[in-house]
């Protein structure tokens, strides 16, 4: 992307009686973990909702080897093709050059930069759209680096985005607020490291109390990748080797046996307000609702998911509790069992759902009576409302 072709600063407003300058929203995607590609595709249909009358957009791609690269603003061209999923690399403008937002909280100009050209000033940026997946995005580094930049974001902070993406403290708050987990073992790097034979041992163990078969699963990572449901002994090396993969530290849980549930919060004026739920059916292709099933293959869910009014309000009552728990902002996707004893338990947030428009936590909230584009305004909204910092 040539320098003549760069977005412009946007014109300033002087006085009340000059035409005031629509805010500026930078949709940030793509990113350094292994959902790149799925970050791409949110990042995609968020540019297609959001209003340009109300809003200038200035698209920023961050490559899997993690440059900040401003690219065009074609969402068009942000879709799963063939099967494959988009990236950053491959699209207009993102080889060319790269792009810094000051840290600097007096300043939210963003700088491009070319190699052996001068820098050239973007303009200031109002609000960012975080649409990472995963680590280096979703899981509060991002978030450090706006609040040091004084810049709004929309979404959770800092701790909310940590804890929302680790899945062994996650279950340690909602444990601390008396919100029903299903058994589970962690295994840290160390421990793997040092002593394989004792943390096997360990898991078999838990095999032998709960039953097999066992899910193995990343610590830190989201769209199902790394995951493995493994049936007996023979398949758990290979299981966590496909989970370090991803990520050092590793879950072992039990298989819960019942429905999987889905509700969304978001947050209003008032406070954070849940969906109606969602139910995804059992995927009789895959194992269970895997990558492929979700974003591939894509897999439906059924909203409003079929539950008697009691059990509709419960799950929400519990949805919005974990919102609380974890001190969220913004959105949350919360997604529970409901067991064959007619219970719920909590499996995991996502601090940042899948966005897409079929994605279900933007399905829910359509069925609740609050459209895509309206959502994805809202949200940009709360976050030009609130200030960064301690709050």
């Amino acid at each position: 992307m040539s320098s003549e072709n760069l977005p412009q600063s946007p014109e300033r407003a002087e006085s009340p009686e000059q035409q005031r300058r629509k805010p500026r929203v930078a949709v940030v995607f793509g990113g350094r973990s292994s959902e790149h590609g799925i970050s791409v595709v949110t990042a995609g249909a968020v540019m297609k909702a959001i209003d340009r009358t109300k809003y200038d957009v200035l698209p920023i791609g961050i490559t899997a080897d993690g440059r900040w690269a401003l690219t065009a603003d074609e969402p068009e061209r942000m879709a799963i093709t063939d099967r494959k999923v988009p990236d950053v690399d491959l699209l207009t403008g993102a080889a060319e050059g790269s792009v810094v937002l000051s840290v600097d909280p007096g300043s939210r100009e963003v700088v491009y930069t070319e190699p052996g050209a001068v820098p050239k000033a973007l303009g200031e940026v109002d609000v960012v759209f975080p649409v990472l997946h995963g680590p280096y995005g979703e899981d509060g580094t991002l978030q450090g680096l706006l609040e040091l930049s004084g810049v709004p974001y929309v979404g959770a902070g800092v701790l909310a985005s940590a804890v929302g993406q680790d899945k062994e403290y996650m279950k340690r708050v909602f444990i601390s607020y008396g919100l029903p987990v299903g058994p589970y073992e962690v295994v840290r790097p160390r421990e793997w490291d040092n002593d394989p034979a004792a943390a096997r041992k360990r898991i078999v163990d838990f095999a032998g109390e709960h039953g097999w078969p066992l899910f193995i699963k990343p610590a830190r990572g989201g769209s199902s990748m790394g995951i493995t449901k493994v049936d007996d002994l023979a398949g758990l090396d290979a299981a966590i080797e496909e989970a370090r993969r991803h990520d050092p530290k590793f879950l072992v849980e039990a298989l819960l046996r019942g429905r999987e549930i889905e509700c969304g919060v978001l947050e209003f004026e008032d406070g954070p307000r849940a969906s109606v739920p969602a139910e995804i059916p059992p995927v009789t292709a895959h194992d269970f609702y895997d990558f492929e099933a979700k974003y591939i293959d894509s897999a439906t869910g059924l909203v409003p998911a079929p539950l008697t009014e009691e059990q509709t309000a419960e799950v929400q009552r519990l949805a919005v509790a974990a919102f609380d728990a974890v001190s969220c902002e913004g959105l949350v996707r919360a997604d529970f069992f409901l067991t064959e004893d007619g219970s719920f338990v909590i499996n995991e947030i996502n601090t940042l759902p899948g966005f897409t428009p079929i994605s279900m936590y933007p399905r829910m909230w359509q069925e609740s009576g609050v459209s895509y584009p309206e959502l994805v305004d809202r949200l940009i909204q709360a976050a030009l409302t609130r200030s960064t910092g301690l709050r």
